[in-house]
């Protein structure tokens, strides 16, 4: 079992030069994520449109909107371990282990059933107690525990599709998964706009229209694992739970989990705070957090490709190249961040209205209440993700984790709990997003340098 020569589709991380490398590697990664954001935004936007009335077009909004952080929950704990075997699989190919690669592979498909089956159960028990913990709005209650059973339903499917994925990316190949996203989102929206327009149902129309579609994925990022040659070729009778392999991708993927889990519970306070003020604020405030969604997910693609790139050249011994892999990545989301962040505020009255039915100009000023602290300095957020990154490809794991949940999550607990409470207004509500940025960018600033001293200075012959 060789690794082979590079198709195609796969990029050498390994050589220079970086920069074009780097683009070619994140481009279809933005361009995943924003595609797959345009399916959410297809759910309220439909939703937002096509509702029999203004009010069933506002709870549905809110219903979803009420739910993300509750979702987010749930998933984070599988996307975190997808992520280590990402790290897993690019140290072992970049090592030219195919034996390793070849056992990763199998571990992580493996892994992503389990995950998704048994985190899916839980969710769907536990949805109903904890949208009224959160203080969801009466009228958007029911449509929202219905969303997210249906929602979690496909967890299973979901968690295939992104575990195959970080294996593709391992390997240098962000060009496959666009393509099967770009068939599911078609997909997506033709449903959504069946189910809701035609046969009149709500929320649980795209959320099975979600799930549909989330299976198209999973079945063809998993032929292509199956058709594929060399060592990261998946054969369905070879799936085993290697317990080395297992341990590896804990140790990574296992804290970056539990700080998406945790992350996601200072933002369920956030909501719940949000909530407090109403169903048009919830409302508002969700249509803003989907837009956000564009350019979080275009600067969290420089996340991920600072995470292949340091663990495909540490498994190769090109140590030189990790500070350069870093810097770059620093560069690229600082000007994403900035250019599409103040572009999505400079025209936010006009995004935000596709969200609004009848010109709901209440819903429209919240929206941009949010977007006008949290979009400007968005860029803070893809700073403080790469730092998290880079890190996280050199193989640290509990690190990262304890400074982003210091950092972040606890600054925005304490937030809420003391100056929301002397200041209780929205507008102050969300400046604990940015601060909580900052103090924990500068923070993994010293962290990468101290574990980065640990390397050798010269690459590995």
């Amino acid at each position: 079992m060789t690794i082979g020569k590079k198709k195609a589709y796969e990029i050498d991380m390994c050589s220079d030069p970086l920069l074009p490398k780097l683009l070619l590697f994140a481009l279809p990664l933005i361009a995943s994520g924003i595609l797959q954001l345009l399916f959410n935004a297809a759910d309220m936007i439909i939703i937002g449109q096509y509702a029999e009335t203004k009010e069933l077009a506002e709870q549905g909004i809110a219903a979803i909107g009420a739910t993300s952080s509750m979702i987010n929950f749930f998933v984070n704990i599988a996307i975190g371990v997808s992520v280590g075997s990402n790290v897993t699989v690019a140290r072992y190919f970049g090592g030219h282990r195919p034996k390793d690669v070849h056992d990763a592979v199998h571990t992580s498909v493996l892994l992503s059933l389990i995950l998704g089956f048994g985190i899916g159960v839980i969710a769907i028990c536990f949805s109903r107690p904890l949208l009224i913990l959160m203080k969801t709005p009466e009228e958007a209650l029911e449509q929202a525990t219905l969303y997210v059973r249906i929602y979690f339903a496909g967890l299973p499917v979901m968690m295939l599709y992104n575990f195959g994925s970080a294996i593709l990316r391992a390997v240098g190949d962000t060009k496959r998964p666009l393509h099967y996203l770009t068939a599911a989102g078609v997909l997506n929206v033709a449903l959504n706009y069946c189910f809701v327009r035609y046969l009149h149902m709500n929320v649980e129309g795209v959320a099975l229209a979600t799930v549909i579609s989330q299976v198209l994925s999973a079945v063809l990022v998993l032929r292509c694992l199956m058709k594929s040659e060399g060592s990261y070729k998946l054969n369905l009778r070879e799936l085993k739970l290697h317990a080395r392999i297992v341990k590896k991708i804990l140790q990574v993927g296992l804290p970056a989990g539990v700080q998406g889990m945790i992350f996601s519970t200072s933002n369920m306070l956030i909501q719940s705070s949000v909530n407090f003020f109403g169903s048009t604020a919830v409302a508002g405030n969700s249509a803003c957090m989907n837009l956000e969604g564009f350019v979080y997910t275009s600067m969290n693609s420089f996340y991920q490709t600072v995470i292949s790139f340091t663990s495909q050249n540490l498994g190769a011994g090109k140590y030189k190249r990790i500070n350069k892999i870093l810097l770059s990545c620093l560069l690229l989301v600082t000007i994403t961040g900035l250019v599409m962040g103040n572009g999505f505020v400079y025209f936010g009255r006009t995004l935000l209205g596709f969200y609004a039915k009848d010109g709901n100009f209440a819903m429209i000023d919240y929206g941009m209440n949010r977007m006008k602290v949290i979009m400007t300095v968005y860029c803070l957020c893809g700073i403080m993700d790469v730092l998290c990154g880079a890190i996280r490809g050199l193989g640290y794991g509990i690190m990262p984790m304890i400074v982003s949940l210091i950092g972040a999550c606890g600054f925005r607990i304490l937030w809420i709990f003391t100056v929301f409470q002397t200041h209780h207004s929205l507008k102050v509500l969300y400046i604990s997003y940015p601060v909580s940025w900052a103090i924990t960018a500068m923070v993994h600033v010293v962290c990468f340098v101290i574990v980065r001293r640990k390397l050798p200075k010269e690459n590995r012959e």
